[in-house]
């Protein structure tokens, strides 16, 4: 094969090998989040996430060295997904209006991954020492995102030192609550997280009013209070949904790197498939392909060789998501 074959195969390898071991990983951090959810941070072993996942506890040790980094990577994950939406709520003019649409993301997160909502809100305040350790530097910025609101008020007006903190808790007690008298709403399927089939979500208005009284005053409180109801965001698929749950076929880079040629070439057919992905073999890339189908991951919009015209293969919706999270692991080059 020479040096640079070599090479090039022992490259390859290790970046299949990175890539089964990140979903592994991903499943793992899954796999945690549901149990938190369901059963409490009590019932989080080794032993219950990695079957929870379908990996052997050997896996499990070669991604955390215990529940409790696995633990803190899923509520850093967390993290990450709610302050991009965050984020962008702080963008707005004022003090009162980056509060209140930040709230309101936040909320809104909380409705749409009702699993991410116990974790981060209901089982952190129970964890280890690394995860309240995070979960403290969490409230702090909270807590000065809400002292923000110093800088507009009245000279002499200005509420007493622990105001931000004694609001933030107040905030997230509110929260806490209506998430443990949702436990009768089962987890994990979209569905609601607050009791009576409400949403989370409709409290924007009554914490923004609590948290920007002290700070600007009872008309401004009330004013938030008079809002009409955020309405409902149209759902979008729950990231902390595993999409490889429940599949048969075994991913390899060679796979992610088919299911990236789609992702950028809609239509695309066997042919151009293979080309992208490196895969000499006609056969092997048919037998692929048709596994692939056979587990909902691509869909055929071609009319195939029984007209005489080429395939046309696109991702399904499942297939997309796990493309997705090949994709958040590293750059894949179809």
């Amino acid at each position: 094969m020479g040096i640079n074959g070599n090479r090039a195969s022992l490259a390859q390898a290790k970046r299949q090998g990175a890539h089964v071991g990140e979903m592994q990983r991903r499943r793992l951090l899954l796999a945690i989040g549901e149990l938190l959810s369901d059963d409490g941070v009590e019932a989080a072993t080794v032993g219950s996430i990695s079957r929870r996942a379908g990996v052997s506890r050997r896996t499990f040790y070669e991604a955390f060295e215990d529940v409790e980094a696995c633990f803190l990577a899923a509520f850093e994950r967390a993290i990450q997904r709610i302050s991009e939406e965050v984020v962008v709520a702080r963008r707005e003019r004022t003090w009162s209006d980056r509060i209140r649409a930040g709230l309101l993301a936040l909320l809104e997160q909380l409705d749409e991954q009702p699993d991410l909502a116990r974790m981060c809100v209901v089982e952190t305040p129970r964890a280890g020492p690394a995860v309240m350790a995070r979960r403290k530097r969490v409230l702090a910025a909270l807590v000065a995102a809400v002292d923000e609101g110093r800088a507009d008020c009245k000279p002499g007006d200005e509420p007493l030192p622990l105001t931000a903190e004694g609001v933030v808790g107040g905030a997230l007690s509110v929260i806490h609550a209506r998430l443990l008298e949702g436990d009768s709403v089962p987890r994990g399927t979209g569905q609601p997280s607050a009791p009576g089939g409400s949403r989370l979500a409709d409290l924007a208005n009554p914490l923004t009013g609590m948290i920007l009284h002290p700070y600007l005053g009872p008309v401004a409180a009330r004013h938030e209070l008079d809002r009409p109801t955020p309405k409902a965001p149209v759902s979008t698929a729950d990231a902390l949904k595993d999409p490889f749950k429940g599949l048969s076929i075994r991913f390899t880079y060679r796979t992610a790197r088919v299911l990236a040629t789609m992702a950028t070439e809609p239509g695309a057919s066997n042919r151009s498939i293979a080309e992208r992905s490196g895969i000499d073999d006609e056969g092997q890339m048919s037998r692929l392909l048709r596994r692939l189908q056979t587990v909902g991951l691509v869909e055929n919009c071609g009319e195939g060789h029984i007209r005489g015209k080429p395939n046309a293969w696109s991702l399904t919706s499942r297939g997309q998501a796990i493309h997705t999270t090949f994709a958040g692991t590293e750059k894949i080059s179809p």
